[in-house]
């Protein structure tokens, strides 16, 4: 390369993502190795080649084309992108390969493998940028995003800080004995009482006090008569944050941890008196006491700068979402309390379930109202009056505290989502069995429920209804997977080929639409195909992943994807909200930068490939 080209090189790799966290010393000499290859369009470039020199490819003008060896397509780069790194592990299948070709006169740089590979040794940290596999390159873009140091103790798991002191007894043991055990043995404030291998019940010492001593209880009969029937419990992996709102809202002091049925510690109220408290555990409360509705709507900004401080504090995406949804779950009870002291007891028994993002745990400063009401079988046409009334207090409460209405009437002050079990479960049979456009757009909505007031048991036979259907009528995931698959992710987006071309939101990305939509729909696929009982994304992958439905890789790569597109998402609604803006989906590719555009193709490329993955695995049969 002529001596008189390299300033020019230098200044525009020096602009690309990772050249530019380089030393300038290093860049300069990586530089002087640099080829020059100019592609007329149509021209082809076969990185499957075995005797090919292996190089890492820079589009300094034009645009290029990628596609699969069975001509599925890949990418399209332009001016800044990179591609070939795939081909810098020697481990690479050549069946993995691909073809590159110029979609017009196009101008690359090529950097030889093996200067690459010193500037790997000298910098050992810039490697993991061009990792042939997406899930490390992915990883190592979410570390430079969201940053792993502490944030407080409400942002932690449970089994971090609980101990592992608790009495574990039966439920025939005397008052005396279990009190002897808590006591003498293991010195711990709480029992759990189990009965045929199920936790039926919890006893404290202060309930000890009260039930035992000051009634004058005798000690030689059995626990079971003065324990606390059917008590809270909290897995380990739960927040911290949620625990400390489950005490709040339950005026509970202890909670068991318990997983798979075994408890293995304790949370109590002790653990959560530190220094590092939390706002939104705060704003939790104030809602749980606030009078009315107006009060509510003046939590509004509280609510947002909780939001702010989450992102902006490099809080995993999916924990923002949990903390999100908490402070939802909060204002949706409050209203459902006041709607109720309002319109006097509830006629029959119910339970206010709500759906979608609101169900999967995944709330965000969008999410608007997804939810619906299950009657006892009882229930009179006067009793579904009653619930009309309070669903419209409720679903207008959080209509007022910015929680938009839901567009499609998918609430339960629609008579449609206000009905009996055995209504809801002619529901969802009808959806299985005749999976055309409206029945699989209502199936969509409530594929996710979880109960937020009420009878939690109307959930649970509403669920087991929904896997008998599916496993009657197998071709239903088929009609899933044609529905997911109709919209492709945005390889192309980069050259405006599959942006928004009307509208106010022209020319700019969905990111919604082209990605997490997509990313949710795989997920519910893949979770239905195990009889997966969670709702969250990321759950519904690692069940499927345990269940060897879905690669270890496979896993990998999209739970990567869906991570990074949601921080990708977070971050520009921080910025519309720092800027007094409205936030939208909505992102303008011209604000990119060569390391979101980068990884943004990464995580593209991997929903089109769990797109293929699962028209193979679920298609027709």
């Amino acid at each position: 390369m002529p001596q008189s080209l390299l300033p020019n090189i230098l200044s525009f790799i020096n602009q690309i993502d990772p050249f530019d966290k380089i030393d300038k010393t290093e860049l300069r000499e990586l530089c002087g190795h640099v080829k020059i290859c100019y592609l007329g369009k149509g021209e082809k470039i076969n990185l499957a080649e075995k005797d090919k020199e292996k190089s890492l490819y820079i589009v300094r003008t034009g645009s290029m084309e990628q596609r699969k060896t069975n001509g599925v397509l890949r990418a399209r780069l332009g001016a800044e992108d990179l591609f070939g790194f795939t081909f810098l592990d020697s481990n690479v299948n050549e069946d993995e390969g691909y073809y590159a070709t110029a979609i017009e006169n196009t101008l690359l740089y090529l950097i030889p493998h093996s200067a690459l590979q010193t500037l790997f040794t000298q910098s050992p940290h810039i490697a993991e940028h061009f990792a042939s596999q997406a899930q490390v390159r992915l990883k190592s873009a979410l570390d430079v995003v969201w940053s792993n140091k502490e944030k407080g103790l409400f942002l932690r798991r449970v089994g971090d800080i609980a101990t592992g002191r608790i009495a574990i007894v039966t439920a025939d043991m005397s008052i005396k004995q279990v009190a002897h055990e808590m006591r003498n043995v293991l010195r711990t404030s709480c029992a759990v009482i189990y009965k045929d291998n199920h936790i039926v019940g919890l006893i404290t010492d202060r309930d000890m006090t009260k039930r035992v001593i000051a009634d004058g209880v005798s000690v030689e009969r059995p626990i079971e008569d003065v324990m606390t029937l059917s008590p809270h419990i909290i897995k380990p992996d739960d927040l911290v944050l949620h625990a400390a709102s489950l005490m709040m809202q339950n005026n509970i002091r202890n909670l068991p941890v318990v997983k798979d049925n075994k408890v293995i510690g304790l949370l109590t109220t002790t653990h959560l008196v530190q220094n590092h408290r939390m706002q939104a555990i705060f704003l939790i409360d104030k809602i749980k006491y606030a009078g009315s509705t107006s009060v509510l709507a003046s939590f509004t900004p509280e609510r947002q700068a909780i939001f702010e401080a989450l992102v902006e504090g490099k809080v995993a995406p999916e924990t923002i979402g949990k903390v999100m949804t908490m402070i939802m779950d909060a204002y949706t009870r409050r209203l459902i309390h006041i709607a109720i002291d309002k319109l006097g007891p509830p006629p029959c028994d119910f339970a206010w379930i709500v759906a979608g993002s609101h169900a999967r745990n995944e709330v965000h400063m969008l999410s608007d109202q997804d939810c619906a009401i299950v009657l006892a079988d009882d229930a009179t046409d006067n009793d579904k009056i009653y619930f009309k009334h309070l669903a419209n207090l409720v679903t207008h409460g959080l209509a007022s505290c910015h929680y938009p209405l839901c567009s499609g009437n998918y609430m339960g002050s629609t008579s449609k989502w206000c009905q009996p079990v055995s209504i809801w479960k002619a529901y969802y049979k009808k959806w299985v069995a005749n999976p055309e456009y409206e029945c699989l757009l209502n199936i969509s909505v409530f594929l996710e429920i979880r109960t937020i007031y009420g009878n939690a048991e109307f959930e649970t036979e509403l669920r087991n209804a929904l896997h008998s259907n599916i496993n009657n009528n197998r071709e239903f995931l088929s009609s899933l997977v044609k529905d997911a698959v109709n919209t492709n992710p945005p390889l192309g987006i980069f050259n405006k080929l599959v942006l928004e071309k009307t509208g106010e939101n022209k020319k700019t990305l969905d990111v919604k639409k082209y990605a997490i939509n997509l990313i949710i729909d795989l997920a519910r696929i893949y979770g239905l195909a195990v009889e997966c009982d969670l709702s969250a994304t990321d759950e519904r992958f690692k069940t499927a992943n345990e269940k060897g439905i879905l690669s270890d890789d496979s896993y990998k790569n999209i739970i990567g994807a869906y991570k990074f597109i949601l921080s990708f998402r977070f971050n520009h609604q921080l910025v519309a909200l720092k800027q007094g803006e409205e936030p939208n989906n909505n992102i303008n590719p011209d604000h990119f930068g060569s390391f979101e555009r980068k990884h943004l193709k990464d995580a593209f490329r991997i929903i089109a490939d769990l797109q293929e993955a699962a028209k193979v695995r679920f298609g027709s049969r």
